[in-house]
């Protein structure tokens, strides 16, 4: 255990003059010293309510806490305590409500969690595993929402993919019919509609992934600015670049194929009139 309390919400805080005299130290989040423009060595007056007397503290240290996403959008600031002086600031003594035990390396956690809870008495005994899955429900919802957004943009992007390359294709009917009235054969016409959807899709895959890494690198430094905290907020990792691309690979050979097998099983002399 931490030989420091956590006081998660400050009440008050008030810079004063240092002084001389022996003091009770504390522990204060780097974001809470600037904006407050406070340093080690400086005394501050805390109290947990505005009503209650404040008492005077000195500041041991400055320290920056780990990012973790279950505190930092909540825009609080941290200061640590001495657990016994954190009893006295709180007029609560011999409570707390929390407390994490390391257990031996090979001794499973539930095991050590059902142990603690034989005897317990106002208090139980959780796994530090189970602890993060219920912290984490709320970002496995979001995932599993932003899943399904993006499910549901592929198959309309590949809906309008396909539209796109028809229209596309439809308009080289003139191109199609001069190459099969001049002998080449259907296969040779096919293979050279594949190759430009491929292209195209090849071209397409390099923006988007350019759009995503500016996209990804803009929203990480706005919500970094917003939050202070140095969370990764957008993340572009090998694997989903793999799969964007692929996956866009995929799908511009699969139109670039049915559109134009649209053209080499018609008739040349009806593609020539169509285009005319």
């Amino acid at each position: 255990m931490s030989p420091f309390g956590v006081l998660a919400l400050l009440s008050w805080l008030l810079p004063t003059a240092p002084t001389f005299q022996q003091l009770p130290g504390i522990a204060i989040e780097r974001r809470l010293a600037d904006r407050h423009g406070l340093s080690v060595g400086d005394t501050v007056l805390l109290t947990p309510k505005p009503d209650r007397p404040a008492a005077r503290y000195l500041v041991e240290a400055v320290y920056q806490p780990k990012a973790d996403p279950a505190t930092a959008l909540r825009g609080e600031y941290q200061i640590r305590f001495h657990l016994p002086e954190l009893a006295r600031l709180l007029d609560a003594p011999d409570r707390v409500d929390r407390i994490a035990v390391r257990g031996r390396p090979g001794v499973p956690p539930d095991s050590t969690a059902f142990r603690l809870n034989q005897p317990a008495f106002g208090y139980r005994a959780y796994p530090s595993e189970l602890i993060a899955a219920e912290s984490s429900r709320t970002f496995a919802v979001v995932s599993r929402f932003h899943r399904a957004i993006g499910v549901i943009s592929i198959v309309a992007s590949a809906v309008f993919l396909l539209c796109i390359m028809l229209l596309k294709v439809e308009e080289r009917r003139l191109d199609a019919a001069v190459m099969r009235l001049i002998g080449i054969s259907r296969a040779t016409v096919f293979r050279a509609f594949v190759l430009e959807a491929t292209f195209v899709a090849a071209v397409g895959s390099v923006l988007g992934v350019g759009l995503a890494a500016v996209a990804g690198a803009l929203t990480n430094w706005v919500y970094r600015r917003r939050f202070e905290t140095s969370l990764v907020f957008s993340h572009l990792s090998v694997e989903i670049v793999a799969f964007g691309v692929g996956l866009s690979l995929l799908l511009g050979v699969a139109v670039g194929a049915l559109a134009a097998r649209r053209l080499v099983t018609a008739r040349p002399l009806a593609l020539w009139r169509r285009a005319g």
